[in-house]
């Protein structure tokens, strides 16, 4: 009798967004931790990031709020998720597919169409009443990037 395999498998879409949940483990932000991955055609990943400070600036000598004075707050001085997947990929990203635990503002959503990126996986649209998310969909609706909703993501860990 042959043995079958096993029918509860991680789906590509969980794999790949388990990497971008793990790669948001490294966010050292107390508040949002975002990570991402980007996978070409052949279900390869190219790329991971998660939001931080550009390379070389030491965590510990920039602010990490999120309110207050611009210039005390994380925001002038992190990169998000998908900049730094981008940045981070080892070949082109022409009709890759772009695994994110927070779905794009509109600054990362130009990059995004700028890379070639095509379609985008996301977790939490939690900012989805928004102006920079309204623009962000706007743009990625004319560039014709197809994005969907992770929906029911547990993954069950078996000893």
């Amino acid at each position: 009798m042959q043995t079958k395999k096993r029918k509860d498998y991680l789906s590509w879409d969980k794999y790949f967004m388990g990497v971008a949940i793990l790669s948001s483990m490294r966010s050292k932000d107390p508040n949002t931790q975002v990570g991402a991955c980007i996978v070409n055609q052949k279900n390869r990943i190219i790329g991971i990031g998660y939001n931080g400070l550009p390379v070389g600036l030491s965590d510990d000598d920039f602010p990490w709020g999120n309110e207050g004075e611009f210039l005390e707050t994380k925001y002038p001085y992190v990169v998000h998720a998908e900049p730094n997947a981008i940045l981070n990929s080892i070949e082109k990203l022409d009709n890759a597919t772009l695994y994110v635990t927070l779905f794009p503002c509109n600054e990362c959503a130009k990059l995004i169409i700028q890379s070639g990126i095509k379609e985008i996986v996301y977790l939490s649209d939690k900012y989805n009443d928004s102006e920079l998310n309204i623009a962000s969909k706007r743009m990625l609706d004319a560039a014709k990037v197809k994005y969907r909703k992770l929906e029911e993501f547990t993954v069950e860990v078996k000893e």
